[in-house]
C-alpha cells in the first residue's frame, strides 16, 4: 500500500468520525458545515481567480463566484434540514449517502491502482474504467448490507440510489478536476497535508450528499 492510500483511508476514517460527531451534536454539525462552506468558497475562488485572468471576463467570473456561493448555501441547508428533520434519531438517509461517497473514492482509488488498464479520460489522467468500476462495486457491496438493516428501502431502490450516487460523487470529481485543469494548478489548496485542498477531498461529496438526500425525499416522502 502507498502513502497515498493511508492518506486517503485515514481522512475516510476522520471523515466518518465528524459524521457521527456531526448527527449526535447539532453544535459539531452547524460549525463543520460553517467550516466546510468558507474553505470550499475561499478554494472555488482561486480556481476561478486562475481561469478568468483576463480582466474582459470579469462579469462571468463574478457570475459563477455568484453561483456557486449560492449552491454552498443550498448545500448547508439541506443537510441541516434534513439533521432536523430526524431529530431526536439518527438521520440515516445522511449516513447512507456519505458512505456511498467515502466507498466510491476508496474504491475508485483501490481498482485503479490495482488493476489500472485505459484512462477514462484526459481530464484527469488518474481515472481509469476499472477505478469507475470499483467506485460502483464497493458502494454496491455496502448498499447490500445496507439493505437488510434499513426496512423502509426496498432492496431495488437502494441498488438503484447506490449507483446513482457514486455516479454523482464521481462526475463531481471529474468536474473539479476539470476546472484545476482549466486553472493549471495540482491541487485546489493546502489545508490537508499531503493531499492538498478541502475540494481535493470532497469534491464528489459537495454534489452527490444534496442530490441523493433530495431524490431519496422525493421518493419516499
Amino acid at each position: 500500500m502507498t502513502k497515498e492510500f493511508y492518506l486517503r483511508f485515514l481522512t475516510s476514517v476522520i471523515l466518518i468520525i465528524m459524521l457521527i460527531l456531526m448527527l449526535k451534536y447539532s453544535v459539531v454539525l452547524i460549525t463543520t458545515l460553517l467550516l466546510l462552506f468558507v474553505v470550499s468558497w475561499l478554494e472555488f475562488n482561486n480556481i476561478l481567480e486562475n481561469i478568468f485572468k483576463k480582466n474582459t471576463k470579469a462579469i462571468l467570473k463574478n457570475l459563477f463566484k455568484f453561483i456557486i456561493f449560492i449552491y454552498l448555501l443550498l448545500f448547508m441547508k439541506i443537510i441541516i434540514d434534513e439533521f432536523l428533520q430526524n431529530q431526536p434519531n439518527i438521520s440515516w438517509n445522511l449516513i447512507f449517502v456519505i458512505s456511498i461517497c467515502i466507498l466510491s473514492d476508496l474504491g475508485g482509488y483501490i481498482f485503479g491502482k490495482t488493476f489500472k488498464g485505459k484512462k477514462l479520460t484526459k481530464i484527469s489522467p488518474n481515472k481509469t474504467y476499472s477505478g469507475m468500476l470499483g467506485s460502483f462495486i464497493l458502494s454496491l457491496i455496502f448498499s447490500l448490507f445496507y439493505s437488510y438493516s434499513i426496512s423502509f428501502i426496498d432492496f431495488q431502490t437502494i441498488i438503484f440510489l447506490t449507483i446513482l450516487i457514486s455516479f454523482i460523487c464521481q462526475t463531481g470529481d471529474l468536474f473539479i478536476s476539470f476546472l484545476k485543469r482549466k486553472a493549471k494548478i495540482k491541487d485546489t489548496g493546502n489545508i490537508l497535508p499531503g493531499h492538498g485542498g478541502l475540494l481535493d477531498r470532497i469534491d464528489g461529496i459537495l454534489f452527490a450528499l444534496p442530490s441523493g438526500i433530495i431524490l431519496i425525499n422525493l421518493l419516499y416522502q
